[in-house]
């Protein structure tokens, strides 16, 4: 048995001796189901939460309000006269079919007047906010700006810090000396302090400002994990083929060396991306983040600061937020736990 489970470890290549140990680890793999279960409800989360109807039926006619929607936000095309300004819950439909949560993130109910109303009941699951806009309608949308956040800065943090990464490790020399203190000269640097004083100077937030500014400051411990791994690969056996035959600098950094160098770099994306879910919502608890009228869970969470007895504004947006870090966290750990060869079992 023991000599079966030797001639299988040789025969698997690198990664899939990674993923079979991740597979190990059983809270690693709740969260990246987590994570797929979030993608998915960021990708359709306004079939999942709109005060349009996914499809009806009006005045004999089949409509998509949601599709049509994009095809208008793309000026491709426009809302007819009846839909314009139109209340969409009071038409006179044939027959509809609402989402889920059939409310918008952005619209307010204008019945609820007092505490005990925007508290959560059967009509708003999770409750509303100060102004009446549905806190669970605003979760599910709020998930694409977290994670689309989350992603886009941490894939231009990869890209700074890949290549930088790379040409210090691959090249020695002054190319690493330079790349080394410029490395430092960003470490030094209080990135939660420059995001607000950058964004505070901007008239209005941006979310993409937001993410440039995330993916431009965290990109430092990443090269640093590149530089070492390209340190230890450039000197293997296959390395020094490659160089013999002749290959081009860019060929074996990039088909070569890099490949079997980031598996290190994965762990700290994945815990980049926890810091920059992080990072957006203290921006948004703060006021900094995305504009007034976007709904995130950073905003969700601060409206709590305006009536403290709305206990479900601080619960339920906290939760989420504790729920996508923690579980990006798993999953840095369980790939830090198998990308170490000195844990091979």
């Amino acid at each position: 048995m023991r000599v079966q489970q030797q001639q299988t470890e040789s025969a698997e290549n690198y990664w899939q001796y990674v993923v079979r140990q991740f597979k190990k680890n059983v809270f690693a793999v709740g969260s990246v189901y987590i994570v797929v279960a979030l993608g998915l409800v960021a990708i359709f989360a306004d079939f999942l939460a709109n005060d349009k109807p996914i499809v009806a039926s009006y005045k004999g006619t089949i409509i998509f309000p949601i599709l049509k929607e994009y095809l208008v936000d793309l000026g491709l095309a426009r809302w007819e006269k009846d839909f314009v300004l139109a209340n969409w819950k009071e038409l006179p439909y044939d027959w509809s079919i609402f989402p889920p949560v059939p409310y918008h993130p952005n619209t307010p109910d204008k019945t609820l007047f007092s505490l005990k109303d925007r508290a959560p009941s059967s009509k708003h699951w999770l409750g509303t906010d100060d102004i009446g806009r549905d806190v669970l309608a605003g979760l599910i949308h709020g998930s694409r700006y977290a994670l689309s956040i989350g992603f886009v800065a941490m894939g231009i943090a990869l890209a700074i810090g890949i290549l930088l990464g790379a040409l210090a490790g691959f090249y020695g020399g002054w190319v690493d000396i330079v790349i080394s203190r410029l490395i430092e000269l960003f470490m030094t640097l209080p990135t939660f302090f420059l995001i607000i004083t950058v964004v505070a100077m901007v008239q209005e937030g941006s979310l993409w400002l937001v993410m440039a500014l995330i993916g431009l400051t965290g990109w430092t411990s990443i090269a640093r994990f590149t530089r070492g791994e390209v340190l230890r690969v450039r000197n293997l056996d296959f390395v020094t083929a490659a160089t013999a035959l002749g290959y081009s600098p860019a060929r074996i950094i990039f088909r070569h060396v890099l490949p079997n160098a980031l598996a290190p770099v994965l762990v700290t994306a994945a815990f980049g991306i926890a810091s920059a879910v992080l990072i957006e919502s203290a921006l948004s608890f703060l006021g900094f983040g995305v504009p007034p009228t976007v709904v995130t869970w950073g905003s969700l969470l601060s409206r709590s600061r305006v009536n403290i007895s709305a206990w479900w504004l601080a619960v339920f947006p906290g939760l989420m937020i504790f729920i996508t870090v923690a579980a990006y966290n798993l999953i840095g750990d369980a790939l830090r736990d198998a990308t170490d060869p000195r844990l091979r079992t």
